[in-house]
């Protein structure tokens, strides 16, 4: 005798969004508020939300970005603080997600390890493992939305150094701190010269006996007010909501002003940031060996100082900076190809971190794996071939959380576009598949040289060409018509493919 046992069908769900973070978190808001109809869950692997503003645990940890345009449209920033901490953002995070009932959505331990298309079904097939105890489910869904940005959780970037076990002390990587590292009355040296490293610096001068940033680039560093002062006043005149709203305009204008003006007049915005350090710094100092990037402003991102700390620990005696490489580690410290050797009991590597697209997720389309550097990014936010995937990258030359509201609010109105026509497929494919193209992360920082090879890229105009301009993002993503001539959309019965059609 035989028996056979139905398996079970696997949850269902309209969107699935992957990472609990400031873009999942936002996300899901704009999911709630305009497609309150469609089913959704945001999966993420760690125990709890905030991503980045939970997973970095290293002294001073705070925003580069002011929070009235790194934080939400929707909510209003309200802390006197401009340049926040770490604990303000998560706590500003996390209340928005109470406000809006997201937390109910959220998974803990759900890592998404990899996603299939299948055309026929119209659906993503998700393959998830439990963090905690290893079960491995799986889960489908209309629509992917990957909202994890773009580095990787488990490790930061650290180069090979000669001798690093010579070494008598820690040395500590600042996506990893231990909680129990005691660096009061200690010689610390931090290697490294990017916003990560002019926070710490400052930050752990306060108790060690002396703070060395030792890079081997220069980066552009300049004083910013912790505190907004106008930004306080208009809220204390018209409200916390009227008051946001208008600072966040001021400061979507003042970002947008420096960046053109720096790309436009390198060489004066070079002297600018060169007279500002040099009234910010101790008279005599050598300005133009300790910060005098070899590029121009914006080339990379400016690191910020609220105000000025950096500078501050400088003048006091209390930091320093050396410019120069790493021939080996000693047992005592540094050996540098000076000559000099920088004494140390704790070292720091702030040395960057590591990119990875979408979480690292696997993603097949049809039982064909997508290799990335093959797709071209679709208004910066879905993957040509790609159907039903979307993803949240922000600014690099400006807050991220700018961008992350107007491609949620784009692809809300995909979706209802899609209803309302009754499609269930959308892909986006280039009319000119052999069209030029450049990265799709158009940046000379180290990270992304490291990382470009392996990343989708972009094209040579609209809707291929991904911009880092809010004004004409917004005529884009927020005015645009969702529908276009390079975005296929289709509606797939179960075993049969319907063929895509172009609607324009």
């Amino acid at each position: 005798m035989s028996s056979s046992f139905a398996r079970p069908a696997a949850e269902h769900l309209d969107v699935l969004v992957v990472g609990a973070g400031i873009s999942g978190i936002g996300a899901a808001r704009y999911l709630k508020t305009e497609l309150p109809g469609k089913s959704f869950a945001i999966l993420e692997a760690r125990p709890a939300s905030g991503g980045t503003w939970d997973l970095f645990r290293y002294p001073g940890i705070r925003s580069d970005s002011d929070l009235h345009t790194f934080g939400y449209e929707f909510k209003p920033w309200r802390d006197r603080q401009s340049i926040a901490d770490a604990p303000r953002i998560l706590a500003y995070l996390r209340q928005t997600a109470a406000e809006n009932g997201i937390e109910e959505h959220i998974r803990y331990h759900h890592k998404v390890l990899g996603a299939s298309w299948s055309t026929s079904e119209a659906r993503w097939t998700i393959e998830v493992e439990r963090a905690d105890t290893g079960e491995r489910t799986t889960l489908t869904c209309g629509w992917l939305f990957s909202a994890g940005g773009y580095y990787r959780y488990d490790e930061g970037f650290t180069p090979r150094f000669e001798g690093r076990d010579r070494f008598h002390g820690p040395v500590v990587h600042p996506q990893h701190w231990p909680e129990d590292l005691d660096h009061a009355g200690k010689r610390v040296v931090v290697i490294g010269s990017g916003a990560t490293a002019v926070t710490l610096v400052p930050a752990m001068a306060g108790t060690a006996a002396h703070v060395t940033m030792l890079q081997r680039t220069p980066t552009y560093v300049v004083p910013v007010p912790r505190s907004d002062l106008v930004a306080n006043a208009l809220k204390k005149c018209l409200g916390a909501r009227r008051g946001y709203a208008l600072t966040r305009r001021k400061n979507i204008v003042q970002q947008r002003l420096i960046w053109r003006f720096c790309q436009r007049f390198p060489k004066t915005a070079r002297r600018l940031i060169r007279w500002v350090n040099t009234r910010q710094l101790p008279a005599g100092y050598p300005v133009d060996v300790h910060f005098n990037p070899p590029y121009d402003p914006w080339d990379q991102r400016l690191c910020a100082v609220p105000d000025g700390d950096l500078f501050r620990t400088i003048r006091e005696g209390r930091a320093s900076v050396v410019t120069d490489r790493i021939a080996t580690f000693t047992e005592r410290g540094l050996l540098l190809e000076s000559g000099r050797e920088l004494e140390a009991d704790v070292i720091v590597t702030a040395t960057g971190l590591n990119v990875q697209a979408f979480g690292g997720i696997r993603l097949t389309v049809d039982g064909r794996e997508v290799k990335l550097p093959d797709t071209l990014a679709y208004k910066g936010m879905m993957l040509s071939g790609v159907p039903n995937f979307a993803f949240a990258i922000g600014y690099t030359n400006s807050s991220w959380t700018l961008k992350i509201g107007l491609l949620c609010e784009h692809f809300c109105r995909l979706l209802a576009h899609m209803d309302a026509h009754g499609h269930t497929v959308c892909r986006p494919e280039p009319a000119d598949p052999g069209m030029s193209t450049r990265p799709f992360l158009d940046f000379g920082a180290g990270y992304i040289r490291r990382a470009v090879d392996a990343l989708p890229r972009q094209g040579d105009r609209m809707p291929w060409l991904t911009s880092m301009d809010y004004r004409d993002d917004v005529r884009l993503l927020r005015s645009g018509d969702v529908a276009d001539p390079e975005l296929r959309f289709s509606r797939a019965a179960v075993g049969e493919e319907a063929a895509g059609r172009p609607v324009g």
